[in-house]
């Protein structure tokens, strides 16, 4: 077998990659990667240069992983800043450095693909000694698997990575057939406040709808669109990842993971959220509004994405990083990992005990948000 280093993903037929992928995360699928390619939302321009490894077996693609040289830490909601700090104070260079991910998105999927599950372990021991090698060659002072999942945590701690805990906020369904199935399992003050805040929308007169795969108008598009931007546009510290010709993109090629949550009054939009669906699972990606009105985030972003889960008989619902108003909601605290390998042994010693020392911190507060849970046990 053979690694080809490929710097653009149309280089990798859209089948095969996609083949890899099966039932895994979306985000992972050729579509989504190549059509951020293709937009110039990744690129030399942005800092997020494409390597992505493959390997062949003859004319076969049987593993791979998405790869990016970066020289920065924009855009990956792992926060190693503090590390890159720390390096350059002990006059460690940290960029360039490596990253096998998903641009912009937090969401867990698996990060070294395979033709099958009993490859995979073989796959992940290639790619994952690949990586240190580079590392150990000089050019790049690590390597980040972001997001990822238990069987990389496994094969890639053997190898000597160090494993990363955080934490998101997920909701799960564990047999509600109605939203006010729901509401019942919720403690009573947190049920008392949703129904307000569900109520204050209807009293301002304004209708929630779920558009999803093709019944989502192209027109759409172009506002969803608008509605990301003007969420970046009035955050001081947000970041355009994204822009127009992707959404164009994606509106061509992968309109059939797309559900759109659209906010009306007097038939024009006020609000919606972008989220991606696959299987039974539902991702929370991007909100805007054009109007600030009062509960309007939470109903678009968490109730009526809550309805169309339990309506759709889809299980679990990941809205994103962040949030702690999400918990107030019956959104439960669910651990993340990531793994890291870092080249300098000093770097690679404080690296080491300092996840070791935040990972027993995010135990024990996942341990006290459980307590504290707005669902009845």
């Amino acid at each position: 077998m053979r690694v080809e280093v490929k710097e653009r993903l149309a280089g990798v037929p859209a089948e095969a990659w996609n083949a890899l992928v099966g039932d895994g995360s979306p985000f992972l699928e050729w579509e989504w990667l190549a059509s951020l390619e293709e937009a110039g939302c990744v690129g030399a321009r942005t800092g997020w240069l494409p390597r992505h490894w493959t390997l062949w077996d003859g004319d076969d693609l049987v593993g791979a992983c998405p790869l990016y040289a970066k020289q920065h830490s924009l855009g990956e909601f792992v926060f190693d800043h503090g590390w890159a700090e720390a390096a350059q104070s002990a006059g460690i260079a940290y960029y360039p450095k490596l990253l096998v991910g998903v641009p912009f998105t937090p969401a867990t999927g698996d990060r070294f693909l395979a033709r099958s599950g009993a490859e995979r372990p073989a796959v992940i021991r290639a790619l994952g000694e690949g990586l240190t090698e580079v590392c150990r060659q000089g050019g790049f002072s690590s390597a980040h698997v972001n997001f990822c999942g238990a069987e990389e945590v496994d094969g890639l701690g053997a190898l000597g990575y160090v494993r990363r805990t955080g934490y998101q906020y997920q909701w799960r369904n564990p047999g509600w057939r109605s939203f006010e199935d729901y509401l019942a399992a919720l403690k009573s003050k947190r049920r008392t406040q949703v129904r307000r805040e569900r109520r204050a929308l209807e009293e301002q007169g304004i209708t929630i709808e779920v558009l999803a795969g093709e019944e989502i108008p192209d027109e759409l598009f172009a506002v969803m669109f608008r509605l990301y931007k003007a969420t970046i546009d009035k955050l001081y510290w947000g970041r355009q990842y994204l822009n127009r010709k992707l959404f164009d993109l994606l509106r061509a090629r992968w309109k059939r993971r797309l559900c759109f949550v659209v906010a009306r009054r007097g038939g024009e939009v006020v609000a919606g959220t972008v989220n991606v669906r696959k299987g039974e699972a539902l991702y929370g990606r991007y909100w805007g509004a054009f109007e600030e009105i009062r509960f309007l985030h939470f109903n678009v972003c968490y109730y009526a994405a809550i309805e169309y889960c339990i309506e759709q008989g889809i299980r679990r619902f990941e809205p994103g990083a962040g949030g702690e108003f999400k918990h107030l909601r019956g959104f439960e605290a669910t651990p993340t990992d990531s793994m890291h390998y870092l080249a300098d042994p000093r770097l690679a010693r404080a690296v080491a005990d300092f996840v070791r020392r935040e990972r027993r911190a995010v135990e024990h507060h996942i341990a006290a948000l459980d307590e504290r849970s707005a669902l009845r046990r």
